[in-house]
């Protein structure tokens, strides 16, 4: 029998991302240059919208479905399983949770949502761990056959009900949400005042205790008992050992297809939860083609955030902020986040020639004049250009991010049990 202390060996220790990891203190007073930076944008083009209550409140509903496809991710790929399907786990989430959610309620929902994931994580375990099928080739798959299944049996399940179509379902009951009584009136009005920084930061708090899910507040616990559960018991352990080293893991007792089978169920469940999400808090209905590509957005926040918890969560909110400037200002706002754009992109360039990075130094210095030419000779942007810039803003972000990335070893490998004797 395997013991917590059997794992504990050094043939079993993931390696240490290659690169300088980034200590809490620099990665606060970054975080902090940045609203920094921002609040001066702000104020330079009046668009106070790119930080108010309402935009920062939109910003956290629009984050928690990419960052539950992107914990999805992170629980399939640590076992070394990579998981292009989450797209179609999350359309299996929205349809399932919409379907039992207008019948029994919004909790039932939630939870036949994350069965109707989980059901696609189970498929797709079983084609690339007991088959050894091409793990995209098997997430493509899995993506296509969600959105021909969820396509052929919602006029079957909603047609005939009030308020449902054959691309609709009937309403579902919300979930309810909560406002923290007194502070968050107390951050509006901060926010309102204009304040360099003090009114920035004011809005993004003020946006995490205004109308928030109940739903949410569960999404947002899964980031730290993630960690805990993968970093910090003997289960997770063996769980990342599948990742990086399958026969290392096998020859000290690790079933390794077991841990992989739970790691791909539980990455379905947590992508189902995300689209069960959209169909009763997002949007009380189930909707065709409601996901909009979030599964793959989810999967460049996992890729961004290093693997690890705490980046995908950044990432997660990243995206959501850019796609809550469809709903909210977009024009407007999008034009003003050229202007933060540009002077990101000159600050990048000064720090590039800093290290004597010459050549890369000088095209981000031309980019960062492009884009302040843009800016400076437009007064708005096409609204085609704010419906794309969430998946620019994915594209520049792995494109830069991509450095210092170590996905686990075995991600994505083929394995057999008992190929290492």
């Amino acid at each position: 029998m395997t013991t917590a202390t059997d794992v504990n060996q050094p043939s079993l220790q993931p390696a240490a991302p290659t690169g300088r990891r980034l200590s809490w203190p620099v990665l606060l007073l970054i975080i902090a240059g940045g609203l920094a930076l921002t609040s001066i944008v702000r104020i330079i083009t009046g668009a106070d919208g790119i930080t108010n209550v309402s935009q920062m409140s939109t910003a956290l509903q629009l984050a928690v479905p990419i960052g539950l496809a992107g914990l999805g991710g992170l629980w399939a790929e640590r076992a070394g399983v990579v998981n292009i399907g989450l797209e179609g786990m999350m359309i299996l989430g929205t349809w399932f949770g919409a379907w039992a959610g207008f019948q029994w309620g919004p909790w039932t929902g939630v939870l036949v949502g994350i069965a109707g994931g989980a059901i696609g994580g189970l498929l797709h375990a079983f084609v690339t761990v007991t088959f050894n099928v091409n793990h995209i080739v098997s997430g493509v798959a899995i993506n296509i056959l969600a959105l021909g299944a969820t396509r052929y049996l919602a006029p079957l399940a909603f047609e005939g009900h009030t308020g449902g179509s054959a691309k609709q379902s009937p309403a579902v009951e919300s979930l309810g949400n909560f406002t923290v009584p007194g502070l968050s009136d107390a951050l509006r009005d901060l926010n309102a005042h204009g304040w360099f920084l003090i009114s920035d930061i004011a809005g993004l708090l003020g946006g995490l205790v205004t109308n928030v899910s109940w739903l949410t507040l569960i999404a947002v616990a899964l980031i730290p008992a993630t960690w805990w559960i993968l970093w910090r018991t003997a289960f997770g352990l063996r769980l990342r050992s599948c990742g990086e080293n399958p026969v290392a893991a096998e020859s000290l007792g690790v079933n390794v297809y077991k841990y992989k089978y739970i790691a791909v169920v539980v990455s379905g469940g947590l992508a189902g939860l995300g689209g069960a999400f959209l169909s009763i808090v997002a949007n009380p209905f189930y909707l065709e083609g409601q996901v909009s590509g979030r599964g793959f957005i989810g999967l460049a926040a996992m890729i961004f955030g290093n693997w690890m918890p705490g980046g995908l969560a950044l990432g997660a909110g990243l995206f959501g902020y850019t796609d809550s400037l469809n709903l909210r200002g977009g024009s407007a706002n999008v034009h003003a986040l050229l202007l933060l754009g540009a002077l990101l992109l000159i600050i990048g360039a000064i720090w590039l020639a800093v290290r004597k990075k010459y050549v890369p130094a000088v095209a981000t210095l031309i980019a960062g004049a492009l884009v302040f030419a843009w800016y400076a000779n437009t007064d708005e942007v096409p609204n085609q250009v704010v419906s794309a810039t969430p998946y620019v803003i994915t594209l520049v972000v792995l494109a830069l991010s991509a450095q210092r990335l170590r996905m686990p070893r075995a991600n994505g490998m083929p394995y057999r049990k008992g190929q290492g004797k």
